[in-house]
């Protein structure tokens, strides 16, 4: 059983899309950067929201945070880019950084990192779907649609379309590497 289903999940982002919305500098251009890979959709689906519900426009990028993460030298040998587009410039506008759930805060630091390098924002929101806690270091979401705790060994998925083929949040426990609704496995 799911966290949270398709419809549940769409819920989320409308309530993230107006949280942003009432929050929004109409003086400053907008950027959503979703974070690479489940943040790039989102952040479309947001952006899309905020032009058809609130008639605020938009501009929409993708970072990838390969090369920023702390456990580079951790992993493969030949880590996989996927590639940074940012087709605008980041100076001076209001950028909102997109990911699926924040744990440890450091995927969220390695974003902020590789979009500073482009330039000096306005100011830099970070949304999120689910904040799973967990936090190592001090970042916290400035929007965060669904707020839940989990285990040191439990993850939190968010599957949103086109890169899965349903939309729902699950937790999947290490015992069985499968769905849990919660509750204990024996």
């Amino acid at each position: 059983m799911p966290l949270r289903d398709a419809r549940e999940l769409a819920q989320l982002l409308d309530d993230l899309t107006g949280r942003i919305a009432a929050v929004h500098n109409p003086q400053s251009s907008l950027a959503l950067v979703g974070i690479r890979t489940r943040g790039v959709p989102i952040a479309h689906r947001l952006a899309q929201g905020l032009r058809d519900r609130y008639g605020i426009d938009s501009q929409v990028g993708a970072v990838d945070i390969t090369l920023y993460r702390d456990d580079l030298d951790r992993g493969r040998r030949w880590p996989v880019l996927r590639g940074t587009e940012i087709p605008f410039p980041v100076d001076d506008a209001e950028v909102i950084l997109v990911d699926d759930v924040i744990h440890t805060g450091r995927s969220a630091r390695a974003a902020l990192n590789a979009v500073c390098d482009l330039g000096r924002p306005s100011r830099v929101w970070l949304a999120v779907v689910v904040d799973r806690g967990g936090r190592e270091l001090p970042l916290q979401p400035d929007f965060a649609g669904l707020v839940c705790q989990a285990g040191p060994a439990e993850r939190i998925l968010v599957r949103i379309q086109p890169v899965d083929p349903v939309e729902e949040i699950i937790r999947t426990s290490p015992q069985n590497s499968g769905p849990s609704d919660g509750a204990p496995t024996p």
